[in-house]
């Protein structure tokens, strides 16, 4: 039987991470309002817009999340691009006042850009 290692949870955290963001995008195509602020209209563009991020999120996710399991030389830098990206989509949470977008892809980010360094060193 073999234990877990620590490298192995953190893997996993950044598994899990990519797939949840990956899936997010996924509802914002459902629900393309879920980003907006409350009682704002859910126009074409948010529409277009919401499926234009899942095009590049989905793939982004699944990548990420393979990536981690692979040697150093592969996993830090799909961390850092992801971890980069969501410190982007934090911004944007933020400046949309919503909360759970803002939080949750800051700690996505906080969590990647770490597991890069960590990787890297």
């Amino acid at each position: 039987m073999s234990m877990t290692t620590g490298a192995d949870v953190l893997s996993a955290a950044n598994a899990l991470a990519a797939l949840v963001s990956a899936g997010s995008s996924v509802a914002g195509v459902v629900r393309p309002g879920l980003a907006l602020p409350a009682g704002e209209p859910v126009t074409a563009g948010a529409h277009l817009y919401a499926r234009a991020y899942a095009a590049r999120a989905v793939p982004l996710g699944a990548a990420t999340a393979v990536a981690v399991w692979a040697d150093a030389a592969v996993a830090w830098p799909m961390l850092l691009v992801s971890g980069l990206a969501q410190v982007g989509d934090s911004a944007i949470g933020f400046r949309q006042r919503n909360l759970g977008m803002g939080f949750g892809a800051g700690a996505f980010a906080v969590l990647h850009l770490f597991s890069a360094w960590w990787v890297a060193r």
